[in-house]
């Protein structure tokens, strides 16, 4: 029986299995999930989410923990089922909410060690590494870690048992027979898993949509090995900094043209050295710094750069900017977009791609060449996925509405008998009779707003949005105790009026005079004096530009 508390909690009784998504579900990142048996809390991942342009200041979203924090002494551990962002890149923010051991692989603890230490958390946070195929019990869950194809080393489908049933959690996976950098996935494990019988598999739902995907990491190295020997000036690749293949097979297709590889941005570097400390690159010749390339030739360097999502701060963006940083940007030279568009990003990489294109450089994307492959499965991956692990139950997660929609209809036409397209904090009971959604937890979006962490939903947020939208100003009025306007009323705004084309004198005018007709019943009300001065700003500002601005008052009494 599932009931709520006097607040209005869901309160989920101690032996069931839930699952429970805080992150992940109607969007691609912020993943953050939870699994509850007996009393006891499993969380997998805790990632980040971009908020594209919807945040004006706003660069990095996160999953709200508040729900979980409440049962933060009944949570047995994080597993971290991969190192990318949208994976871990939340836990030097938010793991003092949750104050647990972290299980992970050694390359994804070499790579969230660092965001640790920038975050005052390195040694306060207990990391234990698991090894590939390894099996650890956390409470009442058994997990067995199972290694699955990405683009980054070491991904992690888990399958979580108990003695209500076992669950696979795919995490970010594709079927990719020959991988260039790790581990291939485990299919014998997947097979043996899936004739135990699966209570209920959480999936990837990101390339729902793309019906096969018929080219590999393979093939986008000999395209590029191809496509560099086609330039002789300044070549730059953007790429996902974490893309550990990508950046081995632009580095292999540079040496066999001749070139040698700079890295420009501080997160390559940090994956650089993530990937060497666990043995990946060692193949791969030592990059250049950015003051060692520019003593060499253009023919001679290639630039792998931070930036593919329009980021302001990248390497790419200052480059595009035509500022004093090297490489400078002209005829001859090409930009390669080795990655994919993140829903939201569009915009961004839109500018950024015309700035380049501005500077007379050719830019290059999936659309021209054959630059990217998906590190997600394609439909007829995740059939064969189905067919392998027969759960009882679909949840997808990791896509948009549309695309939980399309997975669940493809679960569907796999004949699995329960399927559902939840959202964020939809709790759904996992019952090998009758599974269902019991209700909704407390869940949230928090943005990264300078050092501090604020609801989506802010006022702080809806005034930044009101301000670039419609502008803002700013009103001084000074009023003696008999109530007389001392000077003028001085009205300033830095993004709206203009000093040398507006009649501000002419503004400040007519404010004096809507003060001075207050009705003498409302004179000592400051509030309604301030209602007063807004609305005439507004108005002649509405009048004069069509807009109406974001005001605020000072009102001073001698």
């Amino acid at each position: 029986m599932i009931t709520e508390d006097n607040t209005g909690e869901l309160v989920i009784p101690k032996e069931s299995l839930v699952f429970i998504p805080l992150g992940g579900v109607g969007e691609i990142g912020m993943n953050f999930y939870l699994y509850h048996y007996e009393g006891k809390w499993l969380i997998v991942d805790l990632g980040i989410g971009f908020p594209g342009d919807s945040m004006p200041g706003v660069e990095i979203m996160l999953p709200d923990p508040s729900f979980i924090e409440k049962h933060k002494k009944d949570i047995v551990g994080l597993i971290i089922t991969h190192a990318h962002e949208d994976h871990l890149g939340g836990v030097s923010y938010l793991w003092r909410s949750l104050n647990c051991p972290i299980y992970l692989s050694a390359f994804a603890a070499e790579m969230l060690e660092s965001k640790l230490e920038d975050s005052g958390l390195l040694g306060r946070v207990e990391l234990r590494i698991v090894e590939k195929g390894s099996k650890i019990k956390l409470g009442p869950f058994s997990i067995e870690f199972i290694s699955l194809t990405h683009s980054i080393p070491e991904a992690n489908g888990l399958a979580i048992t108990t003695k209500a049933g076992t669950i696979f959690h795919s995490g970010d996976w594709k079927f990719e027979e020959e991988a260039l950098l790790g581990e291939s996935y485990d299919i014998k494990a997947l097979k043996r898993i899936g004739s135990q019988g699966v209570l209920a598999m959480i999936g990837d739902s990101t390339n729902v949509f793309t019906q096969e995907a018929t080219n590999t990491e393979q093939d986008v190295r000999a395209n590029l090995t191809d496509l560099f020997s086609h330039y002789g000036q300044n070549i730059i690749v953007t790429c996902f900094a974490s893309n550990v293949a990508r950046i081995e097979s632009i580095a292999y297709a540079a040496s066999q043209n001749g070139r040698k590889v700079c890295l420009m941005g501080r997160s390559l570097w940090r994956v650089e050295d993530a990937a060497r400390a666990t043995g990946y690159l060692s193949d791969t010749e030592e990059f250049l710094s950015e003051e060692e390339a520019e003593e060499l030739n253009p023919g001679d360097v290639l630039y792998i750069c931070t930036g593919s999502q329009g980021e302001p701060y990248s390497a790419l963006t200052q480059l595009s900017q035509r500022g004093n940083r090297y490489p400078r940007l002209g005829k001859g030279d090409v930009v390669i977009f080795s990655s994919r568009v993140i829903p939201g990003n569009e915009y961004a990489i839109s500018k950024l791609q015309n700035r380049i294109l501005s500077t007379g450089a050719e830019v290059i994307t999936e659309r021209e060449s054959l630059v990217h492959v998906s590190g997600h499965p394609s439909r007829s991956n995740m059939k064969r996925m189905y067919d392998i692990i027969r759960p009882k139950v679909s949840i997808p997660v990791h896509g948009d509405l549309s695309h939980l929609l399309e997975h669940v209809k493809l679960a569907e036409e796999c004949k699995i008998p329960f399927s559902f397209a939840i959202k964020d904090g939809e709790a759904v009971l996992l019952d090998n009779d009758e599974p269902r959604i019991l209700g909704e937890v407390e869940t949230g979006v928090l943005a990264v707003d300078g050092n501090r962490l604020i609801s989506v939903g802010a006022n702080v947020f809806k005034k930044r949005r009101k301000i670039i939208e419609s502008g803002s100003a700013v009103v001084t009025v000074v009023l003696t105790k008999d109530y007389k306007v001392v000077g003028d009323p001085h009205v300033s705004s830095f993004d709206i009026l203009d000093p040398e084309k507006d009649d501000i004198l002419s503004i400040e005018l007519k404010i004096k005079l809507a003060v001075e007709s207050i009705e003498e019943t409302r004179r000592d009300n400051d509030e309604a004096v301030k209602e007063v001065i807004k609305a005439t700003l507004r108005r002649c500002i509405m009048e004069s530009h069509g807009k109406k601005p974001m005001v605020d008052v000072h009102l001073v009494r001698l």
